[in-house]
């Protein structure tokens, strides 16, 4: 069994500024990178909103750089993925790729979170090429375009009406007659006089091109079938926290995502810490899970002084 004095499990924003500050504050670093590589962050293209890059930046490209300078600090990156793990008493027990056991002094939870797809295959075709699961990244792409938002709850109106703002036309797609949205949000929605709801809707397919997103087709309720023409498709139906693996040890909300103290990255099991998307229901960007991965080495950091 290998002996890791702070074991850093994700490999995004989170988990790669969690190693730049461990490695330098000489904890000896040891991160796997996870199922996805670069986190979802790398679902995306280009990202315009990360501070540094005036002109942006392609987000395989960002997530190579991070990587690169959690190595240049002396951080061992791997890649594998934790299938199993106890953490009931310290050193912590973890399993990699369910042969390889790990020892773990400290523990840097940052397995982020997966964003709920519709699963049709074509939206897993054009994923990256008008297909997102975050206005917030992707939106100013779209500016003077025609998108649209699969969703019917606060988070698909949020998304809708930030869109709104950038887009020439917004279609909501909701499945039933209503809204789930607040009271407050649906009012701000039928208010926007560029957003258009299309009600008792779900999507058959996303259209395209070959290169790109061109419209979608949806099933009416009643039956009707018909196309819209779009350029970009946001999926707003909720996030799923890689958490189940801790939910044994580590708190959690009602929807999965890791409960730190306060403002640290402290979980109630001590010598644990979460960051990045995987505890953060709220914003869910790359600057914040960065962030927190800083904050949660630095935490990480005082606990292995102290023991």
């Amino acid at each position: 069994m290998e002996s890791i004095r702070c074991l850093i499990l994700g490999g995004g924003p989170a988990g790669f500024t969690a190693a730049i500050y461990a490695a330098r504050a000489n904890l000896s670093p040891v991160l796997y990178e996870g199922i996805q590589p670069g986190g979802q962050l790398t679902t995306t293209t280009i990202v315009e909103n990360f501070p540094g890059f005036p002109g942006g930046v392609d987000a395989n490209n960002l997530m190579d750089r991070m990587r690169e300078q959690a190595r240049s600090f002396g951080a061992d990156v791997r890649s594998g993925v934790a299938t199993a793990i106890d953490l009931s008493a310290r050193p912590f027990k973890v399993v990699i790729d369910g042969e390889k056991e790990l020892a773990a002094d400290a523990l840097i939870i940052a397995t982020g979170a997966t964003a709920r797809y519709l699963g049709l295959p074509s939206e897993e075709k054009y994923k990256g090429a008008g297909v997102s699961a975050c206005a917030t990244c992707d939106g100013f792409f779209y500016r003077k375009r025609t998108v649209a938002v699969v969703g019917g709850g606060d988070t698909a109106c949020e998304e809708a009406l930030y869109l709104a703002s950038l887009a020439k036309k917004v279609y909501m797609i909701v499945r039933r007659d209503v809204f789930r949205a607040s009271k407050a949000m649906q009012e701000k929605v039928f208010a926007t006089e560029n957003i258009e709801i299309l009600w008792n809707c779900n999507t058959q397919e996303v259209l395209g091109d070959g290169f790109g997103v061109t419209g979608a087709r949806l099933l009416r309720k009643d039956g009707t079938v018909f196309d819209i023409d779009i350029d970009g498709f946001f999926l707003a139906i909720g996030h799923h926290p890689n958490s189940e693996l801790f939910v044994p040890w580590v708190e959690t909300d009602a929807a999965g995502y890791i409960v730190t103290e306060g403002k640290s990255s402290r979980t109630r099991v001590e010598g644990v810490f979460a960051a990045g998307d995987v505890q953060d229901p709220t914003y869910r960007q790359a600057v914040t899970a960065a962030a927190s991965g800083c904050a949660a080495a630095r935490d990480a950091e005082k606990f292995l002084l102290e023991i």
